[in-house]
């Protein structure tokens, strides 16, 4: 399993970005959110998405380089056709249309549709809190991307409808919460893959109602396994009530699509919500009565096993100033994918490990 680099990882993933076609501004701003995702830990949005993207600009299904519509649009809100472009280019650019919009007006919504995959959530309402402003993001798979079983059922009939939100906060540690409605991410379960690993008991269960452990399962045409909502089999109808109002947000309000029969294309129904702190309250108090929320929850007597009490965003810091020294893991399946397209598209400063 090599050792990377980020600025190789962004290097390499760049380069394979340009020779499929895109160009370079895009390729690296993507390259740099794929990076970011595995070196706050979660590799299920990392690097091993370069693969999947190059797969759909070949079959056409992305499209490099195309322009972002806004089809609709009030001083507050706005609806945009991301017209099949890298999805961490809409996704940023709608989350600084949203920004612009509640600095204005105070609170802001923003809408989209025709994007694919835009990689880790947390990045984007990260871009509000620095502005002192509450980010919130949320994102279906357009009705295509089914991979969870509903409440009590055994199918695939929802997407992992993952919802991300983050606080402006004095402290060091970004506080951000980022999370599918599902058990776990998809994400987690392609690494797993990748990792010739089976899946641990309670993420996926069997078309017949039984658990399973073959991430394969979940691939297979047809399927034979589901992801489960989060909260599993005795508390599931907590993550898939949340997911099923995603669902409606994402898909049926920002004019995505929805899980249906008919649904035939993945695609990232986004919807970002900015609110500005200072509308309600002076952003000084605010910062220092979230760090004194925090500075409380940490005073919990912690469970049998557990050194301390973390809040969200702060696993995600700790990864990261981990990896930044001792360097970010792929998986040897997921490398070799990239170097393979490396030699197909003629990477001649292609990383050679």
């Amino acid at each position: 399993m090599p050792i990377f680099k980020p600025e190789e990882l962004r290097q390499a993933s760049s380069d394979v970005f340009q020779a499929a076609g895109a160009p370079k501004a895009e390729a690296d701003l993507v390259a740099d959110f794929l990076v970011r995702a595995n070196l706050a830990g979660h590799d299920s949005h990392g690097v091993i998405r370069v693969p999947q993207y190059v797969g759909e600009i070949k079959a056409g299904h992305l499209v490099p380089g195309a322009p972002i519509q806004i089809v609709q649009e009030t001083p507050s809100t706005a609806l945009i056709n991301g017209n099949w472009g890298f999805g961490q280019v809409i996704a940023k650019r709608a989350t600084e249309i949203a920004i612009e919009k509640a600095r204005a007006q105070k609170i802001s919504i923003v809408n989209v549709y025709n994007s694919n995959h835009i990689g880790r959530l947390g990045d984007y309402p990260q871009m509000a809190a620095q502005q002192d402003m509450i980010g919130i993001i949320m994102v279906n798979a357009g009705g295509a991307g089914q991979s969870v079983a509903p409440f009590g059922g055994t199918a695939k009939r929802l997407a992992t409808n993952p919802i991300s939100i983050a606080v402006p906060t004095a402290g060091e540690v970004p506080l951000i919460l980022d999370m599918a409605t599902s058990v776990v991410a998809e994400g987690k379960v392609r690494i797993k893959r990748n990792r010739k690993q089976k899946t641990p008991d309670g993420w996926l269960i069997g078309i017949d109602g039984n658990p399973v452990n073959d991430p394969e399962a979940l691939y297979a045409n047809p399927p034979r396994a589901a992801i489960l909502p989060l909260g599993g089999l005795t508390a599931g109808h907590k993550g898939y009530g949340l997911a099923f109002m995603i669902e409606i947000l994402t898909g049926i309000l920002a004019r995505n699509g929805y899980s249906n029969e008919k649904a035939s294309r993945i695609s990232n129904g986004t919807v970002v919500i900015v609110i500005d702190v200072a509308t309600f309250i002076p952003v000084e108090e605010f910062k220092r009565q979230v760090l004194d929320l925090i500075r409380y929850i940490k005073t919990s007597p912690c469970m049998p096993g557990v050194d301390e009490i973390l809040v969200p965003g702060e696993p995600e810091y700790r990864e990261e100033k981990k990896r930044l020294k001792k360097g970010i893991f792929v998986e040897d399946e997921t490398w070799n994918q990239i170097k393979r397209l490396a030699e197909e598209f003629g990477v001649k400063s292609f990383i050679s490990k």
